[in-house]
């Protein structure tokens, strides 16, 4: 049978309020009370329950996390973040992965929200005016984490997805290359894929390169696209002497199709990305990379979520963090 609170009541000979205020860390409670208490509890294996202390204090200290794709290392990164800051803070978190589909992105908004979180971290996925009207019925906070709406109507934690593209196309023009094709991510991605597109033509315009339209291939920001990408660059008459991929699994499916034909990497084409997953290291060559600090944006996204959802001040609603040009093997210096 279940442990009531009435029955660790009646084992420790005092009124339910009284254990109510234990269980509730309330300071107005004898030591020699809440030490009887806390036997009673202990003997009794009595655990609260969480849902009625919810109703009760209309607050349940967990938070709702919309994750696009568990399997991708990018966002098993930033949850970390977002579970080691929400736990500094006694906040539980449901993890809800939604395969990249945004009908299921919706539902699982609306679940959480019926589930009476107390705040919400939309992760990396595409901001349409679907989840905008999803998050209007919210009457808890909400922060975007590696993505952002158009807007700006809601409190955001990204990296400047343009500038990224932009330093990791200047890199390879700084090291000679003046053919370079990008496997972009989907242009209908304002916040990432068309970020990152358009970081790689103002390079290319800075340093007086004429765009060419079947230099760029769109990919879904996954491996096997970058390979089949890659395959059609290796079919043109004159081919690209450099890749910029959107993404680091894209780059390594590009470097993949190139040592599949028999060339190299960077001897015959160099390849650089933006993400810096762990696998960018342990590919050969190494990837030369842009990095988003992934476990910073989870972090600093949950404390900004926590000082929302405790009404405390907040400076800056819309944080752009740092990235860092790393340079590895996979990258040739031509000049």
């Amino acid at each position: 049978m279940t442990v009531t609170i009435y029955d660790v009541a009646r084992e420790a000979g005092v009124s339910m309020a009284t254990v109510s205020r234990v269980v509730n860390n309330n300071p107005n409670v004898k030591p020699q009370t809440r030490k009887k208490v806390y036997e009673a509890i202990e003997q009794l294996g009595y655990r609260p329950n969480a849902v009625a202390r919810g109703l009760a204090s209309k607050k349940t200290t967990t938070v709702g996390v919309v994750i696009p794709d568990i399997s991708n290392s990018i966002f098993a990164e930033i949850a970390r973040g977002i579970e080691d800051i929400a736990n500094m803070y006694h906040y539980n978190i449901i993890l809800c992965n939604a395969d990249k589909r945004k009908e299921k992105e919706i539902r699982v908004i609306n679940t959480l929200l019926e589930k009476q979180v107390d705040g919400l971290l939309f992760m990396g996925g595409t901001v349409t005016d679907e989840h905008i009207q999803a998050f209007h019925t919210a009457a808890v906070p909400i922060v975007l984490c590696a993505t952002s709406d158009e807007k700006g109507s809601y409190p955001s934690v990204d990296i400047d997805h343009e500038a990224a593209a932009f330093d990791a196309v200047s890199t390879l023009i700084r090291h000679g290359h003046r053919q370079i094709a990008m496997i972009s991510g989907t242009l209908q991605d304002p916040a990432n894929g068309y970020a990152r597109f358009q970081g790689y033509k103002r390079a290319l315009e800075s340093a007086g390169i004429e765009y060419q339209e079947d230099l760029v291939r769109i990919g879904n920001y996954r491996y096997e696209s970058g390979v089949e990408a890659m395959k059609y660059f290796l079919g043109l008459k004159k081919k690209p002497t450099a890749i910029f991929a959107a993404t680091d699994e894209m780059a390594i499916g590009a470097i993949h199709s190139i040592q599949d034909e028999g060339l190299k990497v960077p001897d015959d084409f160099s390849v650089i990305s933006v993400d810096n997953i762990r696998m960018a290291s342990m590919v050969r060559p190494q990837l030369t990379t842009v990095a988003q600090p992934m476990y910073d944006l989870g972090a600093v996204a949950m404390r900004l979520l926590t000082k929302l959802m405790k009404k405390e001040n907040v400076d800056n609603s819309h944080v752009i963090l740092p990235h860092e040009t790393i340079l590895r093997l996979s990258v040739n210096y031509l000049d």
